[in-house]
């Protein structure tokens, strides 16, 4: 291969980890697989994770897909999870397609990039595991945790447990420690579930405890960047593996 995808990423202006986890997931697969990635991003503002702060991020999300079309990206992530799911059940769909519009506008007789959010990628990966039932981890406040939820159930999954850490503002978020998620994962109910959403957030640092809960755990546990990471490999027709990433990108 002559050059590297390039990957396209949508993110809240405050968001800090989705600019180190994806390209941690990609390089690492770089060592095991010949292809090569590199990495562009658009910010849409948004600094406490509020409905209104939310709603008026999503706005600008047009914005960013005609930006990171004109540096003629492979495929791009709306890298925010709970920002989708704010908008209502299926929103992912309607925005994957309005700003696949606005990203084949913008690039012309070039080919249109793929388009994917975190939101839908999330959904798919856990249907793609076979999972039915599911417990997760949030950073959110209480009443996102629960939208959250309503979102996923939508989509044909059963949440049978949730844990809210309540953390509002989002640099806060992107500050929480990861190794305090084993701890998390051995509190949250798994009795019974098909999968673990260690994070379903795409500001929680999660990757450098996702391969030690998983290894806890005779279940799958997925996290909201793995997720986005799969997603988009598949998305190019890449093997969507990475080593040390968990069972949903293990191969």
């Amino acid at each position: 291969m002559s050059s590297a995808y390039r990957i396209g990423m949508i993110v809240p202006s405050s968001n800090t980890t989705m600019e180190t986890e994806i390209p941690a997931m990609l390089q690492a697969r770089e060592k095991i697989r010949p292809e090569r990635f590199t990495f562009h991003s658009a910010r849409m503002r948004m600094q406490q994770v509020t409905p209104d702060q939310l709603a008026a991020m999503d706005a600008a999300s047009d914005r960013c897909a005609v930006e990171l079309a004109d540096a003629d990206v492979d495929v791009m992530a709306y890298a925010c999870l709970v920002a989708i799911m704010a908008q209502g059940a299926g929103y992912h769909r309607r925005s994957e397609e309005r700003l696949g519009a606005a990203a084949a506008e913008s690039a012309g007789e070039r080919k249109a990039p793929a388009v994917l959010s975190s939101a839908g990628a999330l959904g798919e990966a856990l249907q793609h595991l076979g999972a039915k039932r599911i417990s997760v981890i949030t950073p959110y406040m209480q009443p996102l945790t629960t939208m959250v939820c309503d979102y996923l159930e939508a989509e044909g999954l059963q949440v049978h447990d949730a844990l809210s850490l309540e953390v509002p503002d989002n640099l806060e978020v992107g500050r929480l420690d990861p190794g305090q998620l084993p701890g998390l994962a051995q509190k949250v109910d798994t009795k019974g579930v098909d999968a673990l959403v260690l994070s379903a957030c795409v500001q929680m640092p999660s990757l450098p405890a996702l391969q030690t809960v998983q290894d806890a755990f005779d279940i799958p546990v997925v996290t909201a960047s793995a997720a986005t990471v799969w997603r988009t490999l598949r998305a190019l027709d890449l093997d969507p593996v990475v080593p040390g990433a968990g069972a949903l990108l293990a191969g």
